[in-house]
């Protein structure tokens, strides 16, 4: 294991931010993740996966950990279900096609979203009517100040809308080395019921789809409206959905009435922040080399050679605009470094 002083991150970050790492090593095992941990006790460290869900807003003054980690397997099965194991750095997506290939169901929803496994419990994952808790058992995860493996249960997780243990009360505490996740084996419970799935199926004349039906769908779907991040830098969806408490939803209602809102609960709904930035006029705006995707409000690009700091610019102004003109506040989805 070499470590690299002054290396940049450009290729290890989807939106294609030119930053550098004052150190960076990567690791192909968990021994080689002990090892690296114990050699460098008292040295800040930053943990790097796919690079997927992040905004570099400026160089990383770090030792920064790519966590290389490879393989899946199974490692237990019934007549019905199969438990799956994959180790952090496998990329996400080939880990949900490779489960499809296999006819196991219960990822298919969450086809092409980027970045590894070993992140996808952080963010609690989803789309399409589908998150990472409705399939997940447990992970393991080292804690970075003792290198004591500790295994998250589903329930221990606490798992909420783009949330968990891991963004709160245990933040920077502990990597993430596998996971284990159920999934069927027969009986497959097909989420279809956005109905851009629907019509997506209905359009290639599919009336009883299969695992790889649902999957191709959803691939067709994103690809019709996500930017690919090796052609265009982008980290998918930059915020999340707001929350409102059903009271105050009332009452911005009767200003905009034609305003969409899905039920969260009896006290809350939740608005689509892309639609609300649509509204807002900033859909397709480019400012300098950071911009707004013209398929998609919610995805935030570098069309080429955008710093951090603009496209965060960017972001901030959608917020305020928003905020003034609806009285909602949306908070990113991505993470700002």
């Amino acid at each position: 294991m070499q470590i690299h002083t002054n290396f940049s991150l450009k290729k290890y970050n989807t939106f294609g931010i030119e930053a550098k790492a004052s150190q960076f090593v990567s690791v192909q095992s968990v021994d080689e993740l002990i090892t690296v941990l114990n050699e460098n006790p008292t040295t800040k460290k930053f943990i790097l996966g796919g690079g997927s869900n992040m905004l570099l807003t400026q160089d990383i003054d770090a030792l920064v950990i790519h966590l290389d980690l490879k393989g899946k397997k199974i490692i237990d099965e019934n007549n019905d279900f199969v438990w799956v194991e994959s180790q952090a750095g496998e990329n996400w997506h080939e880990f949900v096609i490779w489960t499809i290939g296999q006819n196991f169901g219960g990822l298919e929803n969450l086809s092409l979203i980027p970045g590894n496994v070993g992140t996808t419990p952080i963010q609690n994952i989803g789309a399409y009517g589908v998150e990472i808790k409705d399939t997940f058992v447990l992970c393991e995860a080292i804690h970075i100040e003792t290198q004591e493996l500790m295994i998250f249960t589903n329930e221990k997780c606490k798992f909420g809308y783009r949330e968990s243990i891991f963004k709160n009360e245990v933040k920077d505490e502990f990597i993430i080395t596998s996971l284990v996740f159920k999934l069927t084996k027969k009986n497959h419970k097909l989420n279809t019921s956005y109905g851009a799935i629907e019509t997506e199926l209905e359009k290639q004349h599919i009336t009883n789809p299969t695992l790889k039906d649902v999957s191709n769908a959803v691939i067709s779907i994103r690809q019709s409206k996500l930017p690919d991040p090796k052609e265009l830098g982008n980290s998918g969806s930059f915020f999340k959905n707001p929350i409102v408490l059903k009271s105050d939803f009332e009452l911005i209602q009767q200003k905009f009435p034609t305003m969409p809102f899905y039920e969260v609960s009896e006290t809350e709904v939740k608005v689509p922040a892309g639609w609300l930035i649509e509204q807002a006029g900033f859909k397709g705006k480019r400012f300098g080399d950071a911009g707004i995707h013209k398929n998609q409000a919610l995805v935030l690009v570098n069309y080429g050679n955008a710093t951090g700091q603009e496209i965060l610019a960017v972001a901030k102004d959608i917020q305020a605009t928003i905020e003034t003109a609806f009285s909602i506040s949306i908070e990113t989805e991505v993470n700002i470094i």
